[in-house]
Protein backbone atom coordinates (compact mmCIF):
# COMPACT_ATOMS: atom_id res chain seq x y z
CA UNK A 1 0.00 0.00 0.00
CA UNK A 2 0.89 3.66 -0.65
CA UNK A 3 1.04 7.22 1.35
CA UNK A 4 1.38 10.55 -0.47
CA UNK A 5 1.94 13.74 0.79
CA UNK A 6 1.29 16.45 -1.65
CA UNK A 7 1.97 20.39 -1.12
CA UNK A 8 2.50 23.61 -2.85
CA UNK A 9 5.95 22.62 -3.98
CA UNK A 10 6.27 18.48 -3.22
CA UNK A 11 4.21 15.73 -2.71
CA UNK A 12 5.21 13.63 0.21
CA UNK A 13 4.23 9.68 -0.74
CA UNK A 14 4.54 6.86 1.65
CA UNK A 15 3.85 3.46 -0.12
CA UNK A 16 3.88 -0.47 1.22
CA UNK A 17 4.18 -3.17 -1.21
CA UNK A 18 7.37 -5.28 -2.52
CA UNK A 19 8.18 -6.79 -5.87
CA UNK A 20 9.61 -9.93 -4.52
CA UNK A 21 7.89 -10.35 -0.90
CA UNK A 22 8.09 -13.79 0.45
CA UNK A 23 8.89 -12.76 4.35
CA UNK A 24 8.35 -9.04 4.07
CA UNK A 25 6.41 -6.07 2.47
CA UNK A 26 8.14 -2.71 2.89
CA UNK A 27 6.34 0.29 3.50
CA UNK A 28 7.98 3.15 1.81
CA UNK A 29 7.46 7.11 2.09
CA UNK A 30 9.19 9.09 -1.25
CA UNK A 31 8.94 12.39 -1.11
CA UNK A 32 7.71 15.15 -5.11
CA UNK A 33 7.86 17.94 -6.47
CA UNK A 34 4.82 18.72 -7.71
CA UNK A 35 5.90 20.95 -10.79
CA UNK A 36 8.05 18.82 -12.02
CA UNK A 37 7.54 15.20 -10.42
CA UNK A 38 10.98 14.88 -9.43
CA UNK A 39 11.97 12.56 -6.71
CA UNK A 40 13.60 14.65 -3.54
CA UNK A 41 13.17 12.11 -0.87
CA UNK A 42 12.07 8.67 0.97
CA UNK A 43 11.86 6.35 3.51
CA UNK A 44 11.25 2.60 4.02
CA UNK A 45 9.69 0.20 7.07
CA UNK A 46 9.59 -3.84 6.28
CA UNK A 47 6.28 -5.11 7.38
CA UNK A 48 6.29 -8.87 7.90
CA UNK A 49 4.10 -11.13 6.32
CA UNK A 50 3.32 -14.65 8.04
CA UNK A 51 2.22 -18.34 6.36
CA UNK A 52 0.38 -20.19 8.84
CA UNK A 53 -0.60 -22.68 6.08
CA UNK A 54 0.24 -23.87 2.85
CA UNK A 55 -1.10 -21.40 0.66
CA UNK A 56 -1.56 -18.86 3.83
CA UNK A 57 -0.33 -15.31 3.40
CA UNK A 58 -1.44 -12.72 5.89
CA UNK A 59 -0.36 -9.29 7.23
CA UNK A 60 -0.71 -8.06 10.99
CA UNK A 61 -3.16 -5.01 10.38
CA UNK A 62 -1.53 -3.26 13.36
CA UNK A 63 1.74 -3.51 12.19
CA UNK A 64 1.02 -2.14 9.00
CA UNK A 65 -0.43 1.02 10.67
CA UNK A 66 2.26 1.58 12.67
CA UNK A 67 4.54 1.35 9.97
CA UNK A 68 2.80 3.74 8.52
CA UNK A 69 3.28 6.03 11.30
CA UNK A 70 7.18 5.65 11.74
CA UNK A 71 7.72 5.95 8.15
CA UNK A 72 5.53 9.32 7.75
CA UNK A 73 7.82 10.94 10.95
CA UNK A 74 10.81 9.59 9.56
CA UNK A 75 9.80 11.39 6.07
CA UNK A 76 9.31 14.34 7.99
CA UNK A 77 12.98 14.42 10.07
CA UNK A 78 14.38 14.00 6.80
CA UNK A 79 12.53 16.87 4.85
CA UNK A 80 13.55 19.06 8.01
CA UNK A 81 17.45 17.95 7.05
CA UNK A 82 16.93 19.12 3.63
CA UNK A 83 15.62 22.18 4.94
CA UNK A 84 11.76 21.29 3.87
CA UNK A 85 9.22 22.88 5.73
CA UNK A 86 6.95 20.42 6.20
CA UNK A 87 4.18 22.98 6.25
CA UNK A 88 4.21 22.74 2.85
CA UNK A 89 2.56 19.89 2.73
CA UNK A 90 -1.31 20.31 1.95
CA UNK A 91 -2.59 16.86 1.35
CA UNK A 92 -2.22 12.67 1.69
CA UNK A 93 -3.07 10.13 -0.70
CA UNK A 94 -3.10 6.51 -0.16
CA UNK A 95 -2.41 3.82 -2.40
CA UNK A 96 -2.31 -0.13 -1.95
CA UNK A 97 -2.57 -3.89 -2.75
CA UNK A 98 -6.16 -3.87 -4.01
CA UNK A 99 -7.90 -7.29 -2.72
CA UNK A 100 -5.97 -7.66 0.48
CA UNK A 101 -8.86 -7.89 2.89
CA UNK A 102 -9.36 -6.96 6.77
CA UNK A 103 -12.60 -6.80 9.06
CA UNK A 104 -12.16 -4.68 12.43
CA UNK A 105 -14.40 -3.50 15.39
CA UNK A 106 -15.29 -0.27 15.26
CA UNK A 107 -16.39 0.33 18.88
CA UNK A 108 -12.89 -1.07 20.21
CA UNK A 109 -10.80 -0.39 16.90
CA UNK A 110 -9.15 -3.66 16.56
CA UNK A 111 -8.89 -5.89 13.63
CA UNK A 112 -10.72 -9.36 14.21
CA UNK A 113 -8.21 -11.08 12.15
CA UNK A 114 -5.14 -10.94 10.41
CA UNK A 115 -5.24 -8.92 7.17
CA UNK A 116 -5.68 -11.62 4.26
CA UNK A 117 -3.40 -10.81 1.24
CA UNK A 118 -4.82 -11.09 -2.11
CA UNK A 119 -2.07 -14.51 -2.92
CA UNK A 120 -3.92 -16.15 -0.45
CA UNK A 121 -5.27 -19.55 -1.82
CA UNK A 122 -7.42 -20.70 1.60
CA UNK A 123 -10.90 -19.81 -0.38
CA UNK A 124 -10.78 -22.01 -3.00
CA UNK A 125 -12.82 -24.50 -1.49
CA UNK A 126 -15.14 -21.05 -1.31
CA UNK A 127 -14.70 -20.75 -4.46
CA UNK A 128 -15.72 -24.07 -5.58
CA UNK A 129 -19.22 -23.96 -3.39
CA UNK A 130 -19.88 -20.89 -4.56
CA UNK A 131 -19.23 -22.31 -8.40
CA UNK A 132 -21.37 -25.40 -7.97
CA UNK A 133 -24.21 -23.12 -7.51
CA UNK A 134 -24.07 -20.91 -10.39
CA UNK A 135 -26.17 -22.14 -13.64
CA UNK A 136 -24.41 -24.20 -15.76
CA UNK A 137 -20.80 -24.01 -13.50
CA UNK A 138 -19.88 -21.03 -14.70
CA UNK A 139 -17.03 -18.56 -13.06
CA UNK A 140 -18.07 -16.07 -15.10
CA UNK A 141 -21.78 -15.54 -14.10
CA UNK A 142 -20.98 -12.58 -12.15
CA UNK A 143 -18.70 -10.86 -14.59
CA UNK A 144 -21.68 -8.81 -16.82
CA UNK A 145 -21.81 -6.58 -13.07
CA UNK A 146 -18.39 -6.91 -11.69
CA UNK A 147 -15.65 -7.23 -14.69
CA UNK A 148 -14.51 -10.54 -12.41
CA UNK A 149 -14.71 -13.92 -12.64
CA UNK A 150 -15.04 -15.99 -9.31
CA UNK A 151 -11.63 -16.68 -8.26
CA UNK A 152 -9.81 -16.91 -4.99
CA UNK A 153 -8.03 -13.35 -5.89
CA UNK A 154 -10.78 -10.99 -5.12
CA UNK A 155 -12.48 -9.69 -1.74
CA UNK A 156 -15.65 -11.12 -0.88
CA UNK A 157 -14.87 -14.86 -1.18
CA UNK A 158 -12.03 -14.09 1.37
CA UNK A 159 -14.94 -12.12 3.41
CA UNK A 160 -17.26 -14.89 3.39
CA UNK A 161 -14.02 -17.05 4.72
CA UNK A 162 -14.14 -15.03 7.72
CA UNK A 163 -17.68 -15.09 8.17
CA UNK A 164 -17.69 -18.69 8.00
CA UNK A 165 -14.55 -19.35 9.80
CA UNK A 166 -13.44 -17.02 12.40
CA UNK A 167 -15.71 -16.44 15.34
CA UNK A 168 -14.97 -12.83 16.10
CA UNK A 169 -15.91 -11.91 12.73
CA UNK A 170 -19.35 -13.48 12.69
CA UNK A 171 -19.90 -12.41 16.23
CA UNK A 172 -18.65 -9.19 15.37
CA UNK A 173 -21.09 -9.16 12.35
CA UNK A 174 -23.90 -10.59 13.82
CA UNK A 175 -23.86 -7.64 16.74
CA UNK A 176 -23.27 -5.04 14.06
CA UNK A 177 -19.84 -4.14 15.30
CA UNK A 178 -17.72 -5.04 12.29
CA UNK A 179 -16.27 -2.99 9.48
CA UNK A 180 -14.72 -4.56 6.48
CA UNK A 181 -12.46 -3.07 3.95
CA UNK A 182 -9.25 -2.72 1.67
CA UNK A 183 -6.36 -1.78 3.56
CA UNK A 184 -6.62 1.89 1.93
CA UNK A 185 -10.17 1.63 4.46
CA UNK A 186 -8.65 0.40 7.19
CA UNK A 187 -5.90 3.13 7.03
CA UNK A 188 -7.89 6.18 6.25
CA UNK A 189 -10.47 5.08 9.13
CA UNK A 190 -7.42 4.97 11.63
CA UNK A 191 -5.62 7.77 10.42
CA UNK A 192 -8.92 10.34 10.70
CA UNK A 193 -9.80 8.94 14.10
CA UNK A 194 -10.70 5.04 14.11
CA UNK A 195 -12.99 4.65 16.67
CA UNK A 196 -13.52 8.19 17.52
CA UNK A 197 -15.32 9.13 14.46
CA UNK A 198 -12.72 7.83 11.88
CA UNK A 199 -13.94 7.79 7.99
CA UNK A 200 -14.95 4.79 6.51
CA UNK A 201 -14.73 4.88 2.88
CA UNK A 202 -12.57 3.54 -0.17
CA UNK A 203 -12.34 4.46 -3.74
CA UNK A 204 -13.80 2.97 -6.94
CA UNK A 205 -10.69 1.28 -7.87
CA UNK A 206 -10.40 -0.53 -4.83
CA UNK A 207 -13.77 -1.34 -4.61
CA UNK A 208 -13.91 -2.64 -8.49
CA UNK A 209 -11.48 -5.48 -7.05
CA UNK A 210 -14.09 -6.77 -4.55
CA UNK A 211 -16.91 -8.76 -6.76
CA UNK A 212 -19.42 -6.56 -3.96
CA UNK A 213 -19.37 -3.47 -6.52
CA UNK A 214 -21.38 -2.50 -9.97
CA UNK A 215 -19.02 -0.97 -12.41
CA UNK A 216 -21.77 0.17 -14.18
CA UNK A 217 -24.18 1.82 -11.30
CA UNK A 218 -20.45 2.47 -9.56
CA UNK A 219 -22.05 1.21 -6.19
CA UNK A 220 -22.55 -1.27 -4.25
CA UNK A 221 -24.77 -4.06 -5.72
CA UNK A 222 -27.31 -5.73 -3.34
CA UNK A 223 -28.14 -8.58 -5.35
CA UNK A 224 -24.44 -9.75 -5.15
CA UNK A 225 -24.05 -9.03 -1.96
CA UNK A 226 -26.70 -11.29 -1.40
CA UNK A 227 -25.04 -13.82 -3.50
CA UNK A 228 -21.81 -13.69 -1.12
CA UNK A 229 -24.28 -13.69 2.14
CA UNK A 230 -22.28 -10.48 3.37
CA UNK A 231 -24.23 -7.34 4.94
CA UNK A 232 -24.44 -3.68 3.04
CA UNK A 233 -24.27 -2.15 6.43
CA UNK A 234 -20.69 -3.67 7.04
CA UNK A 235 -19.20 -2.30 3.78
CA UNK A 236 -17.53 1.33 3.55
CA UNK A 237 -19.02 4.28 1.42
CA UNK A 238 -17.53 4.53 -2.03
CA UNK A 239 -15.88 7.94 -3.20
CA UNK A 240 -14.23 9.16 -5.95
CA UNK A 241 -10.10 8.60 -6.24
CA UNK A 242 -9.29 12.73 -5.76
CA UNK A 243 -11.53 14.48 -3.35
CA UNK A 244 -10.78 15.25 0.35
CA UNK A 245 -12.21 12.14 2.19
CA UNK A 246 -11.02 13.56 5.84
CA UNK A 247 -8.51 15.08 8.17
CA UNK A 248 -5.15 13.81 9.96
CA UNK A 249 -5.60 13.19 13.41
CA UNK A 250 -2.59 13.14 14.64
CA UNK A 251 1.25 13.18 14.63
CA UNK A 252 3.32 15.53 12.73
CA UNK A 253 0.59 15.65 9.73
CA UNK A 254 -2.29 16.38 12.47
CA UNK A 255 -4.89 18.37 10.13
CA UNK A 256 -3.60 17.66 6.98
CA UNK A 257 -6.54 16.19 4.40
CA UNK A 258 -6.05 12.49 3.26
CA UNK A 259 -7.24 13.43 -0.63
CA UNK A 260 -5.80 10.72 -2.73
CA UNK A 261 -7.14 7.05 -3.03
CA UNK A 262 -6.02 4.62 -6.00
CA UNK A 263 -5.50 0.73 -6.21
CA UNK A 264 -1.94 0.61 -6.67
CA UNK A 265 -2.73 -0.89 -10.28
CA UNK A 266 -4.84 2.17 -11.51
CA UNK A 267 -2.32 4.43 -9.49
CA UNK A 268 0.46 3.72 -11.90
CA UNK A 269 -1.70 3.99 -14.77
CA UNK A 270 -2.08 7.31 -13.51
CA UNK A 271 1.36 7.61 -13.23
CA UNK A 272 2.63 6.91 -16.61
CA UNK A 273 -0.22 9.31 -17.47
CA UNK A 274 -1.95 6.43 -19.31
CA UNK A 275 -5.11 8.85 -19.67
CA UNK A 276 -6.14 8.70 -23.17
CA UNK A 277 -8.16 5.22 -24.18
CA UNK A 278 -5.91 2.78 -25.90
CA UNK A 279 -2.90 3.56 -23.51
CA UNK A 280 -1.19 0.84 -21.43
CA UNK A 281 1.03 0.22 -18.69
CA UNK A 282 2.22 -3.09 -16.87
CA UNK A 283 3.81 -2.95 -13.94
CA UNK A 284 6.44 -5.35 -12.41
CA UNK A 285 6.01 -6.33 -8.98
CA UNK A 286 5.26 -9.19 -6.60
CA UNK A 287 3.18 -10.23 -9.41
CA UNK A 288 3.09 -8.62 -13.36
CA UNK A 289 -0.01 -6.41 -13.98
CA UNK A 290 -1.15 -5.10 -17.59
CA UNK A 291 -3.71 -2.60 -17.70
CA UNK A 292 -5.25 -1.06 -20.69
CA UNK A 293 -7.03 2.52 -20.38
CA UNK A 294 -10.18 1.63 -22.72
CA UNK A 295 -12.28 5.07 -21.88
CA UNK A 296 -15.47 5.95 -20.24
CA UNK A 297 -16.79 2.41 -21.36
CA UNK A 298 -16.50 -1.30 -19.77
CA UNK A 299 -15.34 -3.15 -22.34
CA UNK A 300 -15.88 -7.08 -21.84
CA UNK A 301 -12.90 -9.14 -22.27
CA UNK A 302 -13.92 -12.88 -24.18
CA UNK A 303 -10.09 -13.66 -23.87
CA UNK A 304 -9.40 -13.94 -20.25
CA UNK A 305 -8.81 -10.61 -18.81
CA UNK A 306 -10.56 -8.24 -15.74
CA UNK A 307 -12.33 -5.30 -16.56
CA UNK A 308 -11.81 -3.09 -13.72
CA UNK A 309 -11.89 0.68 -13.18
CA UNK A 310 -9.37 2.98 -13.82
CA UNK A 311 -9.88 5.95 -11.95
CA UNK A 312 -12.28 8.17 -11.20
CA UNK A 313 -10.55 11.68 -10.43
CA UNK A 314 -13.15 13.48 -8.93
CA UNK A 315 -16.35 13.39 -7.41
CA UNK A 316 -18.26 15.06 -10.71
CA UNK A 317 -15.67 13.82 -13.20
CA UNK A 318 -16.60 10.83 -15.31
CA UNK A 319 -14.97 7.22 -14.41
CA UNK A 320 -12.70 5.77 -16.74
CA UNK A 321 -12.42 1.88 -17.34
CA UNK A 322 -9.35 -0.49 -17.99
CA UNK A 323 -8.90 -3.72 -19.25
CA UNK A 324 -6.36 -5.59 -17.11
CA UNK A 325 -3.93 -8.66 -17.21
CA UNK A 326 -3.21 -10.02 -13.83
CA UNK A 327 -0.01 -12.19 -13.16
CA UNK A 328 0.07 -14.04 -9.71
CA UNK A 329 3.52 -14.90 -9.45
CA UNK A 330 6.32 -12.40 -10.79
CA UNK A 331 9.01 -10.67 -8.84
CA UNK A 332 8.19 -13.33 -6.10
CA UNK A 333 9.80 -16.15 -7.94
CA UNK A 334 13.10 -14.49 -7.29
CA UNK A 335 12.37 -14.62 -3.66
CA UNK A 336 11.53 -17.92 -4.32
CA UNK A 337 14.70 -19.11 -5.73
CA UNK A 338 16.82 -17.56 -2.83
CA UNK A 339 15.16 -18.30 -0.34
CA UNK A 340 13.76 -21.48 -1.05
CA UNK A 341 16.19 -23.20 -3.41
CA UNK A 342 19.01 -20.71 -2.23
CA UNK A 343 20.75 -20.12 -5.67
CA UNK A 344 20.64 -16.72 -5.47
CA UNK A 345 21.84 -14.74 -2.69
CA UNK A 346 20.07 -11.12 -4.17
CA UNK A 347 17.58 -10.11 -7.30
CA UNK A 348 20.82 -8.38 -8.48
CA UNK A 349 22.88 -12.31 -8.25
CA UNK A 350 19.87 -13.45 -10.55
CA UNK A 351 20.36 -11.08 -13.40
CA UNK A 352 23.99 -12.27 -13.71
CA UNK A 353 24.04 -15.84 -13.72
CA UNK A 354 21.23 -15.49 -16.68
CA UNK A 355 23.45 -13.13 -18.35
CA UNK A 356 26.28 -15.33 -18.06
CA UNK A 357 24.73 -18.05 -20.33
CA UNK A 358 22.40 -15.87 -22.37
CA UNK A 359 19.78 -18.67 -22.45
CA UNK A 360 17.40 -21.10 -20.87
CA UNK A 361 18.93 -24.21 -22.92
CA UNK A 362 15.38 -25.42 -23.36
CA UNK A 363 14.19 -25.26 -19.78
CA UNK A 364 11.16 -24.01 -19.17
CA UNK A 365 9.89 -22.60 -15.52
CA UNK A 366 6.00 -21.94 -14.98
CA UNK A 367 6.18 -20.78 -11.31
CA UNK A 368 2.09 -20.98 -11.05
CA UNK A 369 2.53 -21.44 -6.93
CA UNK A 370 -1.00 -19.63 -7.26
CA UNK A 371 -2.54 -21.36 -9.73
CA UNK A 372 -2.86 -19.58 -12.52
CA UNK A 373 -4.63 -16.29 -13.14
CA UNK A 374 -5.56 -14.21 -16.80
CA UNK A 375 -5.79 -15.14 -19.11
CA UNK A 376 -6.65 -19.09 -17.73
CA UNK A 377 -8.47 -18.72 -14.10
CA UNK A 378 -7.09 -21.95 -13.05
CA UNK A 379 -6.32 -22.69 -9.25
CA UNK A 380 -5.73 -25.99 -9.99
CA UNK A 381 -2.53 -25.49 -11.74
CA UNK A 382 1.09 -25.50 -9.75
CA UNK A 383 5.12 -24.57 -10.58
CA UNK A 384 6.80 -26.49 -12.76
CA UNK A 385 10.19 -26.79 -14.01
CA UNK A 386 10.52 -28.77 -17.73
CA UNK A 387 13.30 -29.38 -20.56
CA UNK A 388 15.61 -30.61 -18.46
CA UNK A 389 18.65 -32.51 -19.51
CA UNK A 390 22.34 -33.09 -17.62
CA UNK A 391 23.81 -30.37 -19.29
CA UNK A 392 21.08 -28.18 -17.21
CA UNK A 393 22.32 -25.98 -14.53
CA UNK A 394 21.42 -22.80 -12.03
CA UNK A 395 22.26 -20.21 -14.65
CA UNK A 396 19.69 -21.42 -17.38
CA UNK A 397 16.97 -22.00 -14.48
CA UNK A 398 18.14 -18.39 -13.66
CA UNK A 399 17.39 -17.58 -17.01
CA UNK A 400 13.80 -19.72 -17.29
CA UNK A 401 12.73 -17.39 -14.33
CA UNK A 402 13.24 -14.62 -16.26
CA UNK A 403 11.93 -15.70 -19.49
CA UNK A 404 8.43 -16.91 -17.14
CA UNK A 405 7.52 -13.19 -16.31
CA UNK A 406 8.27 -11.96 -20.08
CA UNK A 407 6.11 -15.49 -21.13
CA UNK A 408 3.33 -14.76 -18.88
CA UNK A 409 2.93 -10.52 -19.74
CA UNK A 410 3.09 -11.90 -23.68
CA UNK A 411 -0.41 -14.01 -23.09
CA UNK A 412 -2.00 -11.33 -21.43
CA UNK A 413 -0.70 -8.75 -23.92
CA UNK A 414 -1.84 -11.22 -26.64
CA UNK A 415 -5.48 -11.44 -24.86
CA UNK A 416 -5.73 -7.71 -24.72
CA UNK A 417 -4.58 -7.17 -28.78
CA UNK A 418 -7.53 -9.47 -29.31
CA UNK A 419 -9.88 -7.98 -27.17
CA UNK A 420 -9.26 -4.47 -28.37
CA UNK A 421 -8.64 -5.40 -31.90
CA UNK A 422 -5.96 -2.53 -32.06
CA UNK A 423 -2.49 -4.03 -31.12
CA UNK A 424 0.02 -2.50 -28.59
CA UNK A 425 2.89 -0.75 -31.15
CA UNK A 426 5.14 0.12 -27.80
CA UNK A 427 4.93 -1.00 -23.89
CA UNK A 428 5.41 1.38 -20.91
CA UNK A 429 6.29 -0.87 -17.87
CA UNK A 430 7.31 -0.09 -14.09
CA UNK A 431 7.83 -1.45 -11.02
CA UNK A 432 11.22 -2.86 -8.96
CA UNK A 433 11.93 -5.58 -11.26
CA UNK A 434 12.47 -3.07 -14.29
CA UNK A 435 15.83 -2.23 -13.11
CA UNK A 436 16.77 -5.44 -14.38
CA UNK A 437 18.08 -4.45 -17.79
CA UNK A 438 18.11 -8.54 -19.11
CA UNK A 439 14.59 -8.55 -18.02
CA UNK A 440 13.34 -5.53 -19.82
CA UNK A 441 15.28 -6.67 -22.93
CA UNK A 442 13.92 -9.96 -23.17
CA UNK A 443 10.41 -8.62 -22.58
CA UNK A 444 11.18 -6.75 -25.76
CA UNK A 445 12.71 -9.83 -27.60
CA UNK A 446 9.23 -12.07 -26.18
CA UNK A 447 7.08 -9.12 -27.19
CA UNK A 448 8.85 -8.17 -30.46
CA UNK A 449 7.76 -4.65 -29.83
CA UNK A 450 9.74 -1.67 -28.11
CA UNK A 451 9.69 -1.59 -24.37
CA UNK A 452 9.60 1.77 -22.44
CA UNK A 453 10.77 2.40 -18.92
CA UNK A 454 10.49 5.27 -17.31
CA UNK A 455 13.45 6.81 -15.56
CA UNK A 456 11.24 6.60 -12.23
CA UNK A 457 10.46 3.75 -12.05
CA UNK A 458 8.17 3.78 -9.30
CA UNK A 459 5.20 5.64 -10.85
CA UNK A 460 2.48 3.81 -8.75
CA UNK A 461 3.54 6.07 -5.70
CA UNK A 462 3.92 9.39 -8.55
CA UNK A 463 0.41 8.55 -9.46
CA UNK A 464 -1.15 8.43 -6.01
CA UNK A 465 0.46 11.90 -4.84
CA UNK A 466 -0.89 13.16 -8.51
CA UNK A 467 -4.62 12.40 -7.52
CA UNK A 468 -4.49 13.83 -4.23
CA UNK A 469 -2.89 17.00 -5.48
CA UNK A 470 -5.04 17.30 -8.01
CA UNK A 471 -8.08 17.21 -5.86
CA UNK A 472 -10.71 19.84 -4.99
CA UNK A 473 -9.97 21.39 -2.18
CA UNK A 474 -6.11 21.22 -2.81
CA UNK A 475 -5.44 21.59 -6.27
CA UNK A 476 -1.68 21.67 -6.48
CA UNK A 477 -1.26 19.29 -9.24
CA UNK A 478 -2.90 20.30 -12.55
CA UNK A 479 -3.83 16.68 -14.53
CA UNK A 480 -4.12 18.84 -17.85
CA UNK A 481 -2.70 17.28 -20.08
CA UNK A 482 -0.33 20.75 -21.34
CA UNK A 483 0.52 20.84 -17.56
CA UNK A 484 1.54 17.64 -17.23
CA UNK A 485 5.40 17.14 -16.73
CA UNK A 486 7.87 15.36 -19.89
CA UNK A 487 9.24 12.13 -18.03
CA UNK A 488 12.69 11.00 -19.44
CA UNK A 489 12.64 7.12 -20.12
CA UNK A 490 14.83 4.40 -21.51
CA UNK A 491 13.92 2.38 -24.87
CA UNK A 492 14.39 -1.43 -25.43
CA UNK A 493 14.25 -2.61 -28.95
CA UNK A 494 13.86 -6.45 -29.97
CA UNK A 495 17.34 -8.08 -30.82
CA UNK A 496 15.88 -11.59 -31.82
CA UNK A 497 13.56 -12.36 -35.04
CA UNK A 498 9.52 -12.90 -34.82
CA UNK A 499 10.35 -16.63 -35.54
CA UNK A 500 12.76 -17.27 -32.69
CA UNK A 501 10.51 -15.57 -30.36
CA UNK A 502 7.41 -17.83 -31.79
CA UNK A 503 9.50 -20.90 -31.14
CA UNK A 504 10.42 -20.19 -27.52
CA UNK A 505 6.53 -19.07 -26.70
CA UNK A 506 5.21 -22.00 -28.44
CA UNK A 507 7.08 -23.96 -26.08
CA UNK A 508 6.12 -21.70 -23.09
CA UNK A 509 2.57 -22.52 -24.17
CA UNK A 510 3.00 -26.25 -23.87
CA UNK A 511 4.68 -26.13 -20.80
CA UNK A 512 2.04 -24.11 -18.90
CA UNK A 513 -0.36 -26.96 -20.11
CA UNK A 514 1.89 -29.34 -18.40
CA UNK A 515 1.27 -27.30 -14.99
CA UNK A 516 -2.23 -27.43 -14.89
CA UNK A 517 -4.64 -29.50 -12.53
CA UNK A 518 -2.45 -30.56 -10.34
CA UNK A 519 -4.63 -29.24 -7.15
CA UNK A 520 -7.68 -30.03 -6.12
CA UNK A 521 -9.83 -29.57 -2.92
CA UNK A 522 -10.69 -33.60 -2.56
CA UNK A 523 -10.38 -34.80 0.63
CA UNK A 524 -7.06 -36.94 1.31
CA UNK A 525 -7.11 -40.05 3.15
CA UNK A 526 -5.97 -40.25 6.32
CA UNK A 527 -3.53 -43.05 7.86
CA UNK A 528 -6.92 -44.85 9.69
CA UNK A 529 -8.77 -45.12 6.74
CA UNK A 530 -8.70 -47.84 4.20
CA UNK A 531 -6.57 -47.68 1.00
CA UNK A 532 -9.24 -48.64 -0.55
CA UNK A 533 -10.78 -44.97 -0.14
CA UNK A 534 -8.75 -44.32 -2.85
CA UNK A 535 -10.58 -45.33 -5.85
CA UNK A 536 -7.16 -45.68 -8.07
CA UNK A 537 -4.81 -46.94 -5.45
CA UNK A 538 -7.26 -49.31 -4.37
CA UNK A 539 -7.49 -50.69 -8.54
CA UNK A 540 -3.56 -50.84 -8.36
CA UNK A 541 -3.42 -52.50 -5.81
CA UNK A 542 -5.88 -54.79 -6.49
CA UNK A 543 -4.58 -55.38 -9.88
CA UNK A 544 -0.69 -56.71 -8.44
CA UNK A 545 -2.86 -59.09 -6.45
CA UNK A 546 -4.60 -60.91 -9.21
CA UNK A 547 -1.43 -60.93 -11.42
CA UNK A 548 0.95 -61.88 -8.63
CA UNK A 549 -1.59 -64.94 -8.39
CA UNK A 550 -2.22 -65.79 -11.91
CA UNK A 551 1.86 -65.52 -12.39
CA UNK A 552 2.29 -67.87 -9.23
CA UNK A 553 -0.28 -70.14 -11.13
CA UNK A 554 1.05 -69.91 -14.43
CA UNK A 555 4.77 -71.08 -12.93
CA UNK A 556 2.85 -73.84 -10.90
CA UNK A 557 1.08 -75.19 -14.48
CA UNK A 558 5.33 -74.88 -16.22
CA UNK A 559 6.52 -77.21 -13.23
CA UNK A 560 4.17 -80.05 -13.59
CA UNK A 561 4.77 -79.86 -17.21
CA UNK A 562 8.17 -80.30 -16.97
CA UNK A 563 7.68 -83.09 -14.45
CA UNK A 564 5.29 -85.26 -16.78
CA UNK A 565 7.29 -84.59 -19.63
CA UNK A 566 10.63 -85.77 -18.11
CA UNK A 567 8.20 -88.89 -16.47
CA UNK A 568 7.66 -89.42 -20.03
CA UNK A 569 3.77 -89.20 -18.98
CA UNK A 570 0.93 -87.16 -21.22
CA UNK A 571 0.83 -83.55 -19.61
Amino acid sequence: MYYYFVGDLISLLLKTTSWCPRESNNITRKVFNSKTAELLSHHQVEIKQSFPKEGWVEEDPKEILQSVYECMERTCEKLTQLNIDISNIKAIGVTNQRETTLVWDKETGEPLYNAIVWLDLRTQSTVERLINKTPGRNKNHLKHKTGLPISTYFSAVKLRWLMDNVAEVHEAVVSHRAMFGTVDSWLIWCLTGGKSGGVHCTDVTNASRTMLFNIHTMDWDPELCKYFGIPMEILPRVRSSSEIYGLMKSGALSGIPISGCLGDQSAALVGQMCFQDGQAKNTYGTGCFLLRNTGAKPVMSDHGLLTTVAYKLGRDKPACYALEGSVAIAGAVVRWLQDNLGIIGSSEELEKLAASVGTSYGCYFVPAFSGLYAPYWEPSARGIICGLTQFTNKNHVAFAALEAVCFQTREILDAMNQDSGIPLTQLQVDGGMTSNRLLMQLQADILCIPVVKPSMPETTALGAAMAAGAAEGVSVWSLSPEDLSEVTSEKFEPQINPEESEFRYARWKKAVQKSMNWETTEPVCNGNGSIFSSVPLGFYIMGSMLMLIGARYIIGQCLVCTHCCNSSHDC
